[in-house]
């Protein structure tokens, strides 16, 4: 992986997709519009997508941190677009600018990093705080 490499990925918003959808109570009122959180997650996808020529057998990429905007709303039913570009390692993990279109134009952006883990060693420590 290079510096400037890219990862690209579009999915359609469903209702799943949406701030609605993560309600668990009656008080909670959200819109039925693309939900942040989803976002987020379509960008930690596109990033940990470019990242799979790194890793070795038994090995995966975890989220580190994300720092982003949610720009516009993007109503259920819209083709998105999600873009990882790859601008560095610092120490161990590696930096991504991320972007979210919608047919609109830019609807989030930000940072994200990312780093490789040894899956089985992530369990036993998901384990130990009985997470698992």
């Amino acid at each position: 992986m290079e510096i400037g490499d890219k990862n690209e990925l579009e999915y359609v918003i469903t209702d799943a997709d949406s701030a609605r959808s993560l309600s668990i109570e009656a008080g909670d009122d959200f819109p039925s519009v693309f939900a942040t959180s989803r976002m987020i997650a379509l960008m930690e996808l596109a990033a940990a997508r470019l990242m799979k020529s790194l890793l070795a057998e038994g090995e995966l990429s975890v989220g580190v941190t994300v720092n982003v905007k949610h720009l516009a709303a993007t109503p259920i039913g819209t083709n998105v677009k999600a873009v990882a570009e790859y601008i560095g390692l610092n120490g161990k993990t590696y930096s991504f600018k991320v972007y979210l279109y919608d047919k609109g134009g830019l609807a989030g952006s930000g940072e994200h990093t990312r780093a490789i883990v040894n899956s089985d060693r992530l369990l036993e420590g998901a384990n130990r705080r009985g997470l698992t």
